[in-house]
């Protein structure tokens, strides 16, 4: 930051800076004025998600004395993910309010909402709200904290300025990003729809089978730390399983006798199958060695080894067609039980037919994850470029700074 910019507390810069209302889902109506809610602020940006869009009538708006929203007023919201993440209201056409976990505020004349919300975006920015959030499973951040951030203050026309050239810069990397974004999702519906393509012809001589003919399933050993006995060793939970691979970067441990090691782990080639949590997410076993896992996790190991992917990829299918939500138990929290695992009914082929075909979808899969990862590597390099601008432009390195 240059000598000549004025640094001030957010709550200064504003001629409102006050919370949303406390809404009810009681309080809420199919039609009426707009209820914006933490869900519409992007970083940087309005999320209309108008499929979720929620509303309360004119009569409760009056009862509450609710707050009114307008087009330019600034949102933030107090709540993950990332805390303090910012917008612009636009032009939506409709009477608005916001909820009470959002922030509204309204500048004085001497800052632009487009100047806020671009360093709302910055690293400065943010890291000074992590240092004010509070709470350990879901982290906030008091609309009090969230006066006293600091915000660097240029005079208006350095903050037209900026506003201008980052206007410019990001217009083209949003450019990128879409164009990018476009090929991974091409690079993945190529796969999908060979995945469509197999699953969905079925070849004359293909049977179909409940799982539990083909194949045996257990859970793995509850978590009980009063009443587990034995060595400690480290298992995978439902999080550490991913689909078509393992995150084994922060496995747990807990206690397991000599006589459970056959129960409760897995070898190479078994499929591991979340029962709760991500419901029929699933990978294979791959490693020389062998791992022990929860009871949230299903282990199957069918009669024959070569259907273990084939049943892999036909999961996987189910999972994007939501075929396998039939098979889910629970209004809220979703399983995927044994019973249900027991009766759940995939095409069979024959053996040498299961082979040829595992073989190319193999083959695709390999290289639809390579094409991902260069798609992601470019999004990874277009985000640390905006990054890094934002970071020139909020410390005075954009040339011509004042």
């Amino acid at each position: 930051m240059t000598k000549q910019w004025k640094v001030k507390k957010l709550i200064d810069l504003c001629d409102v800076f006050a919370d949303g209302d406390w809404i009810e889902s009681k309080h809420q109506s199919s039609r009426g004025i707009r209820l914006i809610q933490t869900g519409n602020v992007g970083d940087g940006l309005f999320k209309d998600r108008a499929e979720k869009a929620r509303y309360i009538s004119e009569d409760t708006f009056r009862r509450l004395r609710c707050t009114e929203v307008f087009e330019g007023d600034c949102l933030i919201s107090r709540l993950p993910d990332p805390v303090g993440r910012a917008c612009i209201l636009p032009d939506s056409g409709e009477k608005m309010i916001t909820a009470v976990d959002c922030t509204i505020v309204r500048f004085k004349k001497s800052m632009l909402p487009q100047f806020f919300n671009y360093y709302s975006q910055s690293f400065n920015y943010l890291n000074d709200i992590e240092h004010e959030t509070t709470g350990t499973t879901r982290k906030r951040i008091s609309r009090s904290k969230l006066g006293e951030v600091n915000i660097p203050v240029p005079s208006l026309p350095e903050q037209q300025r900026i506003v201008s050239i980052l206007d410019e810069s990001f217009i083209a990397i949003a450019s990128a990003k879409e164009k990018t974004e476009k090929s991974l999702r091409y690079s993945r519906d190529i796969f999908q729809a060979y995945l469509q393509n197999v699953f969905g012809n079925p070849s004359d001589g293909w049977k179909q089978k409940k799982l539990g003919e083909i194949a045996q399933h257990s859970l793995g050993k509850m978590l009980d730390r009063a009443k587990n006995r034995g060595s400690y060793k480290k298992y995978l939970r439902n999080l550490n399983v991913r689909w078509f691979e393992f995150d084994l970067s922060d496995l747990l441990e807990m206690r397991f006798r000599d006589e459970e090691q056959e129960q409760y782990t897995a070898v190479k080639g078994d499929i591991l199958i979340c029962e709760g949590g991500y419901p029929g997410r699933a990978a294979i076993w791959n490693e020389d060695y062998p791992i022990h896992f929860q009871k949230a996790i299903h282990r199957v190991r069918f009669h024959t080894p070569e259907y273990n992917k084939w049943f892999l990829y036909f999961l996987y299918l189910s999972h994007l067609n939501r075929d396998i939500e039939k098979y889910f138990t629970g209004a809220g929290i979703q399983h995927f039980t044994g019973e249900a695992l027991d009766r759940f009914i995939l095409p069979i082929a024959p053996v040498t037919e299961v082979k040829e075909i595992t073989f190319k979808l193999d083959t695709l899969y390999v290289d639809t994850r390579k094409l991902e990862k260069v798609y992601q590597q470019k999004l990874d390099e277009l985000e640390k470029l905006k990054k890094s601008i934002l970071h020139k432009a909020f410390n005075g390195q954009l040339s011509g700074a004042s």
